[in-house]
């Protein structure tokens, strides 16, 4: 009896290292990381908001409605709460993703507009800021890339055969990935007028 349950657990080891569960605990758990990172990269760009809107404030006339929009922008995207059933609802990772957008834009904008005020670009504190700013939208790119990429070595283990048997016997099923195309529009920076006359905070979207 105890030789004919090794053998059972043997056959089932077998069994399940072959048909993908082992791939999907380490494509899941990838994921997962990989998400980890971009939710850091995310809050490490939230951090520096209130540094970069303190330093603009020290320019007088700088267009109040540009400054609002950063500041509402991210409290909108802090206030998502993601859990981990947020990888699982499409809905979700939808609404989180537009509020993270929206504060790539409401940034890239500021930082368009500042370009008309030498005084702020001459300030030490915020060409710091920005470079620091910039390095972390690049962090967030790769992190984003990353999590995609994991994704879609997890989906297409559910979509494959034989491994797809398994995805519909154990439960695994597609996880949403995040839309490079729609982000990509939503933060795209702003064209500012440099022309004649006064410009000063005259951008357009």
């Amino acid at each position: 009896m105890k030789r004919f349950l090794m053998w059972v657990a043997a056959l089932g080891a077998l069994w399940l290292g072959g048909c993908g569960y082992n791939q999907f605990q380490q494509l899941d758990e990838a994921s997962k990381s990989a998400w980890s990172e971009v939710l850091n990269q995310y809050q490490r760009r939230a951090d520096l908001v209130p540094n970069i809107v303190a330093t603009v404030k020290g320019q007088a006339s700088f267009e109040q409605e540009t400054l609002t929009r950063v500041v509402e922008a991210r409290a909108r995207a802090t206030s998502i709460q993601v859990t981990p059933e947020t990888l699982n609802d499409p809905a979700a990772l939808q609404k989180f993703q537009q509020a993270q957008g929206e504060l790539s834009s409401a940034l890239s904008r500021l930082m368009a507009v500042s370009e008309n005020y030498p005084t702020l670009q001459a300030n030490q504190g915020f060409r710091d800021l920005r470079v620091t700013l910039e390095g972390t939208e690049n962090r967030i790119a790769v992190a984003r890339a990353r999590y995609i990429q994991s994704v879609q070595a997890y989906n297409t283990l559910v979509r494959s055969f034989p491994t797809n048997l398994t995805a519909k016997a154990l439960g695994y099923t597609l996880k949403p990935n995040l839309t490079v195309t729609d982000e990509a529009q939503i933060s795209r920076p702003p064209t500012v007028d440099f022309g004649t006359g006064n410009n000063k905070g005259n951008a357009t979207q």
